[in-house]
């Protein structure tokens, strides 16, 4: 009773906002279940990420139970790095997903399985893109503390994923994990993916996203509403950045319609894969 009644309030009160929404003049956009004016939305993202910067890995393993650690490694598994490629991971400052695709390019097995010489590994550039310089202090910080605060291959870039200062197909491949649902326009920010990318690159995207299976819905709905603010005000100090997360992925666009919008950038073979039944969801996808 207490699932169908959260619910039912959930539900009344996503329709009381798209109600709302559709009233607005075509400059609005949502942040969480707000609207706000398109130019606007940047500074509250970059306020919500800004405050939730020097707690954001300890806040995502604390969520997630750890889990975010594997969807990541299975995101870079996708992508299948490679001595001297150009990589460009946005919405990255933690550096997260970048150590990872720099530990798989530099493993000692994978350098001897591909007969990998020093001049490829010299070659390789994996650049870590994000809006917010706080995001980008913690990820340096980390690199530091692991050995490779100078390291050529880790290039720290604060940039706008819908207006990237990267060429016209520069990069091997691209990721982004749990950004894309912060952007103001995800079709500006595919469109910039594709445009980086040398043909026969790859495109991925690691993201909350929704589940349908109905008894899981209700209990999933539960934990992040009642539970993930509660944990952000615990643990960070900060309920409201947490508030806008569980809301920013329900409005976030659901698996089918986003791989279509991924098509729509000019993608082709678009693809995706659930993970524990809808809570995150990596779309795949190439230019060619």
């Amino acid at each position: 009773m207490a699932l169908r009644s959260l619910s039912k309030r959930l539900g009344s009160r996503f329709l009381s906002y798209r109600s709302s929404v559709a009233s607005l003049h075509s400059h609005a956009t949502s942040f969480g279940f707000q609207e706000v004016k398109e130019e606007e939305k940047s500074k509250l993202v970059g306020n919500v990420f800004t405050n939730v910067a020097s707690s954001y890995d300890i806040m995502n393993d604390v969520m997630s139970g750890g889990l975010h650690r594997l969807w990541k490694e299975r995101l870079v598994g996708k992508l299948s790095p490679f001595a001297g490629m150009k990589h460009l991971d946005v919405a990255g400052g933690t550096g997260d997903v970048a150590f990872r695709i720099y530990d798989a390019v530099y493993s000692v097995k994978r350098r001897a399985l591909q007969k990998v010489d020093e001049a490829s590994l010299e070659e390789t550039q994996i650049y870590v893109c994000d809006l917010n310089p706080n995001m980008l202090n913690v990820g340096k910080q980390r690199a530091a503390e692991r050995g490779l605060r100078d390291n050529k291959s880790l290039v720290w870039v604060e940039g706008d994923a819908e207006a990237l200062s990267f060429d016209d197909n520069s990069m091997d491949g691209y990721t982004i994990a749990f950004g894309i649902r912060n952007v103001t326009h995800i079709e500006k920010a595919l469109a910039e993916a594709y445009r980086v990318l040398k043909r026969g690159g790859r495109f991925l995207c690691l993201e909350l996203s929704h589940v349908d299976i109905p008894v899981f819905k209700d209990l999933y709905d539960l934990y992040s509403f009642q539970v993930i603010p509660n944990l952000g005000e615990l643990i960070a100090g900060d309920r409201e950045s947490y508030q806008y997360l569980v809301e920013s992925v329900r409005r976030f666009p659901p698996q089918e319609r986003f791989a279509s919008m991924i098509a729509d950038a000019g993608f082709e073979k678009v693809e995706y894969e659930n993970l524990v039944g809808g809570v995150v969801a990596i779309h795949s996808a190439l230019k060619l």
